[in-house]
């Protein structure tokens, strides 16, 4: 059947009609607008070529041929519609090509842009997970200040609630960071962040301390430290852990020098003025993070979807990873919480108690003489793998957290532990984002690092209240608390030895 599409030259149409008996004719359907030629045999007539050449020359319709036989041709007459719909369709816009994997060599690995950025999140770090570092603080003088009519129990929902929204809030910054990177959520953390604990200053009541520092300030401290957080994966590769040791290190100085800090000022202007002192000095150290930190990959902005989250999930290893930290943080902060009171409970003396935390805080990153904690870790992990240095550390935490402070009610054990503790568990947080970042896509690193925290967000928002109600149902006895603790840990540990299994077996190579 010829095709009213095909170009036909004035010489070859009298051609095909100055034969009378054997020629043919093409004649245009009326039906369909001349959108199909039939072949008809004549004797006598002859077509009309002005006809023809206007019938060539007009467009299809919208319609298919009518006389196409659908009992001869079944499906002709859906073909035809098809074909003509993509016709008239635009060119479609070819789709954007997917990101290309990077390798080692595509990232820096240092340089003054990269160690500015490791520097803003070292101070980011002190003003955030520093603060946090401190909630035994918070929770001993609540206890035997404003909130003293409340049970420990339920005053340590504050700093609970406190450390699930500013961990938990990392799968909306995260995603957030990914789509627009971090400058004006860093400056709107900033402001955030230091409003809530103006407001903290102000507080007196139970809801209002709730308000101030467990919403509004853990809100804005989390903005700040997942820019951070996600900042860093981009600039470092091989030297990752090494550089998340150095920037997590800064929480572990801000939990050495901010309890020493925060009591002598409370002994000395109070509470409320302490508050506002600590306030305007993350105002201006956090101004200078939001100057250094920046993203090396270009944002690339997208539309909102949940089963982004839900996609990152389904990773095997992810899954089992993110479980393995959901159980290890839900007794990682119950001796930071808890420790100052068994403290006090076990006598020991007033004038050491406040010293502590910073003890605990100190061992956890540095020595006098040594880089401890956070740090080495680091280090360690970028030469003989990040999995299997978040197994030492999980392990033996747990392992110290039953062999020491279980059996200990005395001065002596309680430093002792103190010491142990901070030094074994003091990498865990900088090891949590390498892991992450070593098997996701790097162009959704915000939204997979914000998701884990998010899923480990609910150990430490359970983990202390849990932990309280087991002392006050023990009558003030520690040792369920310290069990819950250390089997908590360990489960953690095992878990995360899983996800190694995962990986390559029980074989002794670098994961």
């Amino acid at each position: 059947m010829p095709d009213s599409t095909q170009a036909l030259s004035p010489d070859n149409m009298k051609e095909k009609t100055a034969a009378a008996s054997d020629s043919v004719y093409l004649s245009a359907n009326d039906s369909t607008a001349g959108n199909s030629l039939e072949l008809v045999p004549s004797l006598n007539s002859k077509p009309d070529s002005n006809k023809v050449d206007s019938k060539m020359d007009s467009k299809p319709d919208s319609k298919p041929d009518s006389n196409i036989d659908e009992k001869a041709y079944p499906g002709r007459a859906d073909d035809a519609t098809a074909d003509l719909e993509r016709a008239r369709e635009p060119d479609a816009e070819p789709a954007a090509p997917a990101p290309a994997a990077l390798g080692d060599d595509d990232f820096p690995d240092g340089g003054a842009a990269a160690w500015l950025v490791v520097s803003g999140g070292w101070f980011a770090l002190f003003c955030t997970f520093g603060l946090v570092n401190c909630v035994g603080v918070f929770e001993d003088y609540y206890v035997a200040g404003p909130l003293k009519e409340y049970s420990s129990s339920t005053v340590s929902w504050i700093v609970s609630v406190e450390i699930f929204i500013m961990v938990f809030s990392g799968t909306l910054f995260g995603r957030i960071y990914d789509s627009f990177g971090p400058r004006w959520m860093l400056w709107g953390g900033t402001v955030t962040y230091v409003f809530g604990l103006m407001m903290t200053s102000l507080s007196t009541k139970y809801y209002q301390f709730f308000l101030a520092q467990s919403i509004v300030s853990s809100l804005g401290s989390s903005a700040v430290f997942n820019c951070c957080l996600s900042a860093v994966v981009g600039w470092f590769s091989k030297r990752r852990g090494f550089a998340y040791g150095i920037m997590v290190s800064g929480s572990s100085v801000g939990g050495v020098v901010l309890p020493i800090m925060m009591t002598k000022l409370t002994e000395s202007i109070g509470f409320p003025w302490m508050m506002r002192v600590v306030a305007f000095m993350f105002l201006g150290l956090l101004s200078f993070t939001c100057l250094t930190v920046k993203s090396r990959l270009p944002p690339r902005p997208r539309p909102f979807n949940f089963m982004e989250y839900v996609y990152v999930l389904k990773d095997k290893r992810m899954a089992i990873t993110v479980t393995g930290h959901f159980f290890f943080m839900t007794g990682m902060f119950m001796p930071f919480n808890y420790i100052l009171l068994q403290a006090r409970a076990a006598g020991l003396s007033p004038s050491l108690v406040p010293y502590l935390l910073p003890i605990l805080n100190a061992v956890s990153n540095m020595h006098i003489r040594s880089i401890f904690g956070r740090i080495i870790p680091g280090l360690v992990a970028d030469k003989i793998g990040r999995y299997n240095v978040m197994i030492i550390i999980t392990f033996t935490s747990a392992l110290f957290c039953l062999a020491v402070w279980t059996p200990v009610n005395n001065t002596a054990g309680i430093l002792v532990f103190a010491i142990i503790f901070g030094f074994s568990s003091g990498g865990f947080i900088s090891l949590v984002p390498a892991l992450i970042s070593q098997i996701v896509d790097i162009h959704l690193i915000g939204t997979s690092v914000g998701t884990a925290l998010a899923v480990q967000a609910f150990g430490a928002l359970c983990g202390s209240p849990i932990g309280g109600a087991i002392v006050s149902a023990q009558n003030g006895s520690f040792l369920g608390l310290k069990l819950f603790c250390g089997f908590t840990m360990l489960a953690g540990s095992l878990i995360i030895a899983a996800a190694r299994y995962t990986q390559v077996g029980w074989k002794l190579v670098k994961v």
